[in-house]
């Protein structure tokens, strides 16, 4: 009954989503045709063609959107999805919407098909594209607050059965405690001990409802929609028929893995070849927005190559001007992505030769850990000083990260030697591409310690985001701009 139920509130959901999209399609068309014409006439002096020119890309629009919908998985619970989350799904289908429904139109000739010689108004595409994500985030936060306002005064609520009573079942019990409006009602716990006396809920307690082998007789005497096993993995073993039986009886169960409780890794669940997989990952896994950190990347190294070319060439001239004729470039292996080596390119600051004198400074290293860090070394040249304070020497790695090899934003690419002396959990810096700029950048660079150092590297790949990336960048133009931390 419930499954029935929550299928047809999931189709007339999809219908409504559809009318939606229907209706911006409908509503851009307007405003284009006949809200910009009147209100902007200088700009837009001239209507569209005529809605039946349009119609027939109606159903095109529907198709896409409502694939988009289906294959972003918008009809399946919401209970638990974090507001955030939902945004962005719907916006993430709005943009990849436009973006397939604009390259369809002009990758079949639909608009010379439709208007014979005109083509199609890339406004009113814009306006649709707009106005489906702001009906669709309209409905779908209006269904949120008015599903979870029911929820939480009692209504449509599923009742839950713990399985376990130790740590792991009391977070699960804490959290379902503290989000009422997810509509969840704990029925009580199951002990996995052989024996226990069953007590009734107290004051602020769960009731105990009796062991393992007597969870058929708590199924008859209750009705339960959900089981959440909240065991050890050693119990897991004994739990095979007890799951069998709950997939037998249509109850949808749930395992809070909590296997590893001082795991920092994003937990996924895959398939391989049909097989689950579940999957911890130390790193950032959305594919698209790290499609959209590479397109990032690409793009602004492109812009930055060309506008600092003459700045390259001077600095290059003045290299080999001041060096008596020695190389301009100092190339050097580091460590990228998840140990990935590769060549690193710089200005060189350096006098020739000045790798093999290190050993002989090795007594002077301000930096503690296994960088080697020091203030006034005398291996640097004038010119060197120079590039140094304001990064002038790093615009060769501008080829890093076009190649592929660096980001914009990353921890800084380390060389072997040092990833050679990290501690475990100092490795972790290396989950995530190396970048010319980090939080280590703009919080003092040479000023911190190693430790610090490695902490912003992990707070980085912990709470990556795109609108992070967009914030160290604006904070590294005043920092490289005032020299501010380096040596």
């Amino acid at each position: 009954m419930l499954k029935q139920r929550a299928r047809t509130l999931a189709v007339a959901i999809f219908i409504l989503d559809l009318a939606l999209v229907g209706l911006a399609f409908l509503a851009a068309y307007w405003l284009r045709s006949l809200l910009l014409p009147w209100a902007a006439p200088d700009r837009f002096p001239l209507p569209l063609y005529p809605l039946s020119t349009y119609l027939p890309l109606l159903p095109l629009a529907l198709v896409i959107w409502g694939g988009l919908l289906m294959q972003g998985r918008q009809y399946r619970s919401h209970r638990t999805v974090p507001l955030p989350e939902e945004i962005w799904s719907i916006l993430r289908i709005g943009l990849l919407g436009s973006v397939i429904f604009t390259l369809t139109i002009y990758a079949f000739r639909l608009d010379q098909a439709l208007l014979e010689s005109d083509l199609i108004s890339r406004l009113w595409i814009l306006l649709f594209a707009v106005l489906s994500c702001l009906l669709l985030l309209t409905e779908k936060l209006a269904i949120r607050v008015t599903s979870r306002y029911a929820r939480a005064h009692g209504f449509n609520y599923r009742t839950v059965l713990i399985v376990g009573t130790g740590k792991s079942a009391g977070e699960v019990i804490t959290s379902i405690q503290n989000h009422g409006y997810w509509g969840f009602r704990i029925l009580g716990q199951v002990t996995t001990a052989e024996s226990c006396d069953p007590k009734p809920a107290g004051h602020g307690q769960l009731a105990l409802l009796g062991t393992l082998a007597e969870v058929p007789k708590i199924l008859e005497d209750n009705v339960v929609d959900d089981v959440v096993f909240a065991v050890t993995r050693r119990e897991l073993d004994r739990m095979e028929d007890l799951f069998l039986m709950f997939q037998e009886l249509g109850i949808r169960t749930q395992f809070a893995l909590n296997l590893f409780p001082h795991t920092q890794s994003r937990v996924e669940l895959e398939a391989l070849d049909g097989i689950p997989m579940l999957t911890f990952s130390t790193g950032p896994s959305s594919i698209l927005q790290l499609m959209g950190k590479r397109a990032l990347d690409v793009a602004i190294s492109c812009l930055l190559m060309l506008l600092g070319l003459p700045v390259v060439l001077f600095v290059a001239l003045a290299i080999k001007l001041t060096s008596g004729g020695g190389r301009v470039l100092f190339s050097q292996t580091r460590c990228g992505l998840n140990g990935r080596r590769f060549t690193l390119y710089k200005f060189r600051t350096m006098v020739e030769g000045a790798e093999q004198r290190r050993a002989e400074l090795e007594h002077l290293n301000e930096m503690d850990g296994p960088v080697f860090k020091l203030r006034r070394d005398p291996r640097v040249t004038l010119l060197g000083r120079f590039l140094r304070k304001f990064s002038l020497d790093e615009l060769p790695q501008l080829w890093n990260v076009l190649r592929g090899d660096m980001s914009m934003v990353g921890p800084r690419p380390p060389i072997p030697e040092e990833v050679a002396k990290y501690q475990r959990w100092q490795r972790r810096r290396l989950a995530m591409k190396p970048g010319l700029t980090c939080l280590w950048q703009i919080s003092g660079r040479n000023e911190i310690d190693f430790d610090r150092w490695i902490e912003l590297d992990l707070e980085y790949i912990d709470s990556w985001s795109p609108s992070l990336d967009f914030k160290i960048l604006l904070k590294t133009i005043p920092v490289v701009l005032s020299g501010r931390g380096a040596s």
